[in-house]
């Protein structure tokens, strides 16, 4: 399995951007699909989660900016982020929760994680 990411950049402070994330490989299903992000010297935090049934989650930061949605026949997730700040400058990681199959019956879930895409927000 395989999580490949796009969409990051530069822009100024208020502008958007939207990230993708598509998964590919030998997938049975996704259970939850989402976004992190790392900044310099900081720990990696969430930033917002969608679930198999489509519940989504954010971190209280991004809340009311950034919008997370899903195309489950792409096996892809995207982040619209709005408004972007300074702040919201960090290395952005796709990651995943999928279900493989194994053979004779078998699956196994486990956690994937994409390459990281920059997003830089000039003040």
């Amino acid at each position: 399995v395989q999580l490949v990411e796009s969409g990051g950049g530069l822009v100024q402070t208020g502008g958007s951007l939207r990230l993708s994330c598509a998964a590919s490989g030998s997938i049975f299903s996704i259970n939850a699909m989402g976004w992190y992000r790392q900044a310099p010297g900081k720990q990696r935090e969430l930033v917002a989660v969608i679930i198999s049934g489509g519940s989504t989650n954010y971190a209280d930061s991004v809340k009311g900016r950034f919008t997370i949605s899903r195309d489950n026949a792409k096996n892809t997730v995207y982040l619209q982020m709005n408004s972007l700040k300074p702040e919201d400058t960090a290395v952005y990681f796709c990651a995943a929760s999928i279900t493989t199959a194994q053979g004779m019956g078998v699956m196994v879930a486990n956690d994937y994680w994409g390459q990281g895409t920059q997003v830089t927000v000039s003040s």
